[in-house]
């Protein structure tokens, strides 16, 4: 039955239904040992980007690098994760998933390396726009797009608790990297005696080093989570570039929402956080690593209740009531009248910002055809970069600035806002089951 919106939805029967409602452990218990590996490259990479969130920005000012050039760096970051992302997700697909995540890891371990021991501004600026690094601690690159589409060739339908798992992993991994990139510090620091300078780039070098784990993960991949060669060959897409045939309307229609929310999103990075925190409170890497890895349990908990949610309202509405209490909070940090309650409603925040991520990729997974998903996943991804690209350098100003450097949080704030009010108003079937496809 189609809606107006351009995809099917179908009843859910007392079978699905029984499935669905089965406890958290059952969706774990059974998974292949593909679907293993794909989690467990989300936990190591995670892990390995946490320490980003906490040291990067630490690390490039204390080479010296301005507020404004470091939100320069990571504008290019993300305008060449863009183009990146865009051409290997999308021929993902056709060139083949795991030879992707192949490419994709050693050119990660080669842009770490070269930040690692690279001091010139304009190096690190080449290196950052053609490589592969994180300046959010967030997911960067074709990875997450890839492993998505490989988990949902790889496990059957309905996978919101399976994607509910795989973003616990990551959360807890990159609460672990975080927790443990700020006890790096202070040991280095305190105990081995280096300059505040050293320690940051003997974690940067830790970093590059967890790295070459996800080579030797993605090696073990088996083909199964290729996509046949006859679905290839019948799909007949419109345009190779974007991977897209059937689906490409609803997926534009999302990611036109989705850059909003990226928009918003990049004025509040995990390390502009964290240099906030050290600019206003003077709070120190180790507490902030652990002011991180709390926020990060947090949500990775979280998102195990999004999948029950999403059972009783349907992943759209789970998105908007998740969403939007999150964003209040996140405007209400820096109102906060001291240190301990910014950390207070920063962690209230945590704990319900990312219940909406599980269930927005298992849409995603639903409404596009199979041999659509690795480009689907990443046209989404790539927007959220664009739409992240323009607000570091804007909010690297603002934090400059001490009399602006509350104004990045009230501006990600509404128009985080914005975008939850539109994603729910875009949809007239907001209980859209799990079930959804797209008409053939």
């Amino acid at each position: 039955m189609e809606n107006q919106k351009g995809y099917r939805t179908i009843q859910t029967n007392e079978n699905e239904r029984e499935i669905k409602t089965s406890g958290c452990c059952e969706s774990i218990r059974n998974l292949s040992k593909d679907a293993v590996i794909l989690i467990l490259s989300k936990a190591v990479r995670m892990f390995a980007f946490g320490f980003l969130a906490v040291v990067l920005v630490l690390y490039l000012l204390e080479m010296d690098l301005t507020s404004e050039s470091v939100g320069l760096l990571f504008s290019l970051t993300l305008i060449g994760d863009v183009l990146i992302s865009l051409v290997m997700t999308s021929h993902a697909d056709r060139f083949g998933r795991k030879k992707t995540l192949l490419i994709g890891s050693v050119l990660t371990i080669i842009t770490s390396y070269i930040f690692a021991t690279q001091a010139n501004f304009w190096v690190l600026v080449v290196t950052a726009t053609f490589g592969i690094i994180t300046p959010s601690g967030n997911e960067i690159g074709p990875f997450q797009p890839v492993e998505l589409s490989s988990l949902s060739e790889v496990t059957p339908e309905p996978r919101t608790m399976l994607l509910a798992w795989y973003n616990m992993f990551g959360s807890f991994s990159s609460a672990l990297g975080s927790l443990c990139c700020g006890f790096l510090i202070h040991f280095f620091q305190n105990y081995q005696h280096m300059t505040i300078l050293e320690s940051y780039r003997g974690v940067m070098l830790i970093y590059a080093f967890v790295q070459t784990g996800l080579v030797l993960l993605f090696a073990c991949l088996s083909d199964k989570i290729e996509i046949s060669n006859a679905k290839v060959k019948n799909a007949n897409p419109v345009s190779l570039f974007l991977g897209l045939h059937k689906s490409k309307g609803i997926v534009l229609k999302l990611s036109a929402l989705f850059i909003i929310d990226s928009f918003g999103g990049s004025f509040v990075l995990t390390s502009f956080m964290s240099g906030w925190f050290e600019m206003v409170y003077h709070t120190a890497p180790a507490t902030l690593g652990g002011l991180i890895f709390v926020c990060n349990l947090v949500a990775g908990i979280s998102a195990l209740f999004a999948a029950q949610l999403a059972n009783r309202i349907g992943l759209i509405m789970t998105m908007f009531v998740t969403h939007l209490p999150s964003n209040i909070l996140l405007i209400l940090v820096p109102l906060m009248p001291n240190q301990t309650l910014a950390i207070v409603m920063l962690c209230l925040r945590f704990s319900i910002s990312q219940m909406d991520v599980p269930t927005r990729n298992a849409f995603v997974q639903t409404v596009v055809e199979p041999d659509e998903r690795s480009g689907a996943n990443g046209v989404a991804n790539v927007v959220r970069s664009i739409g992240a690209a323009v607000g570091p350098y804007i909010a690297g100003i603002l934090y400059a600035r001490q009399n602006l450097q509350n104004t990045p949080w009230y501006i990600s704030g509404g128009l985080k806002v914005l975008y939850d009010i539109l994603l729910v108003l875009s949809f007239s079937t907001p209980k859209a089951p799990e079930t959804a496809k797209l008409n053939p």
